[in-house]
């Protein structure tokens, strides 16, 4: 994917990304603030946090990704999970608007096979396997200067 031009993956992932920055209008109206990093807007407010927290338990969250939009319960969650959130931007440039039901589908088979439909989520997986290779190489890298 990375070979494709990065404006032929945000075009790609777009409609997903529709769908965050709706979603960061309600952040934004409960004083949410925003960055760009690594060319996905990041979103998080103080509010935002309590907000998160009111959910129903399974669908509570620290950060969650729609294309090339993340949300975050708080800045310190982004901080933590930017490098997990991130594998999920590349995701849907992968899958584009796909993602979607492909993510859906996956915590359903796991529920079929009796699994946990998060932790066993092929996309969550991946996105765990990748930021734990990524922290790791920073650790090398930092241990080395």
């Amino acid at each position: 994917m990375k070979r494709l031009p990065r404006i032929l993956r945000y075009l790609w992932a777009s409609p997903a990304s529709a769908v965050g920055v709706l979603l960061s209008l309600f952040a934004f109206a409960a004083g949410a603030t925003c960055v760009v990093r690594d060319g996905a807007l990041e979103v998080a407010g103080v509010r935002m946090n309590a907000a998160a927290g009111r959910l129903p338990h399974g669908l509570r969250f620290g950060a969650i990704t729609f294309g090339h939009v993340i949300i975050g319960a708080s800045h310190a969650a982004l901080a933590e999970l930017r490098s997990h959130e991130h594998v999920h931007v590349r995701q849907y440039e992968r899958w584009g608007v796909l993602f979607f039901p492909l993510y859906l589908g996956s915590s359903l088979w796991q529920i079929v096979c009796g699994r946990h439909p998060y932790w066993h989520n092929h996309f969550e997986r991946q996105a765990y396997r990748e930021a734990a290779a990524a922290s790791e190489q920073a650790s090398v890298v930092a241990a080395e200067l």
